[in-house]
């Protein structure tokens, strides 16, 4: 059996829409989706897929029988992963700050489906899926990524570009009919060669993975980040938190954003007990003491306006920068 694995978050949804309407009724392969979702609430994604196109869709439940022509979406807040003829749903560490996660489902795929997984990554902020289409393309599997040029959201494909190689290099209309064309194929239709497994990529697939630890810490528990001996950068702490480079500078940056705002926070909180105290002072006639709490009072107010000022100020600069288009890459077919 061929698995198709496919990836997208922000812009995701219209093209998954085109991609699922590209496919053939009569599929001889399995498609898992994940889409980067909020994780509460209810997903319409297999609703919208099964009446954009001609394959039934569905959240699967854990552990359940892997069937032909079928597509199978991540519900919220789970991983989806496979394994020999089986679906699988974990509540595991989150990968690149999401879950699901698109790099978990690939490496899965790669790992128990070698030459017969496909690896699809579409529109989407951030670099999740990168790492995981490489593993697919180690072990022998075809690697389809949506031209940046076409993509809303341009990080995901551009990111998976930079990590290649990849097979395929398309827009997302041509996505469908390509995937159903490398599912009939009775030969691989590009030759090569399967690569051993390294130590990195060995622990990619471990909950805790046998490598050095970085100077980092994980944002997301602090613990110590471990990075795994792999030509593809990527981080994993004790937990299991998961991240590649990019993943982990903008999870830092929340992290710091976060930090900052509790200071501010703090220190507003240490400026009204310290007005507390003077009210209280006086109330008793202590002059002197009444002066020295609204005093540092007022010093707790003046550092968090600078934070809070500071805060805007980036929050502002990352504004402008986002509102910039990147230069589009051309499109390419490997």
């Amino acid at each position: 059996m061929r698995v198709v694995t496919i990836g997208a978050s922000a812009g995701g949804v219209e093209a998954l829409t085109v991609l699922a309407a590209g496919l053939p009724g009569d599929l001889q392969a399995a498609l898992f989706v994940v889409l980067h979702t909020t994780p509460k609430g209810y997903s319409v994604l297999p609703e919208i897929l099964a009446r954009a196109g001609n394959l039934p869709a569905e959240h699967p439940v854990d552990s359940q029988k892997i069937e032909s022509g079928r597509i199978y979406v991540a519900p919220p807040d789970l991983h989806l992963l496979v394994s020999k003829g089986q679906v699988h749903l974990s509540h595991g560490p989150r990968e690149n700050g999401f879950r699901p996660a698109v790099d978990p489902l690939f490496r899965s795929a790669a790992s128990a489906y070698d030459g017969a997984a496909i690896g699809v990554v579409l529109s989407g902020n951030l670099a999740d899926g990168a790492a995981g289409l490489r593993a697919i393309k180690d072990n022998g599997g075809h690697t389809i990524v949506q031209d940046p040029a076409e993509a809303p959201f341009q990080s995901m494909p551009t990111s998976a570009l930079e990590m290649g190689p990849v097979d395929f290099t398309l827009p997302v209309d041509q996505i469908g009919p390509t995937i159903a064309r490398l599912v009939s194929a009775r030969t691989v239709e590009l030759p090569r060669t399967r690569k051993p497994r390294t130590q990195g990529e060995r622990a990619m697939l471990s909950k805790h993975p046998d490598s050095q630890p970085s100077p980092f810490a994980c944002p997301e528990c602090h613990g110590t980040l471990w990075e795994l001996a792999s030509d593809v950068p990527q981080f994993r702490c004790r937990v299991g938190h998961g991240y590649s480079l990019t993943g982990l500078v903008d999870a830092q940056d929340d992290a710091v954003e976060r930090a900052i705002w509790a200071a501010v926070r703090s220190l507003e909180e240490n400026r009204s007990l310290r007005r507390r105290l003077a009210e209280d002072a006086e109330k008793r006639n202590q002059a002197f003491i009444a002066r020295l709490f609204r005093n540092r009072a007022q010093e707790r107010e003046q550092h968090a306006e600078v934070l809070r000022a500071l805060l805007v100020e980036v929050q502002s600069i990352a504004r402008k920068q986002a509102r910039k288009a990147p230069a589009k890459p051309r499109s390419k077919r490997a």
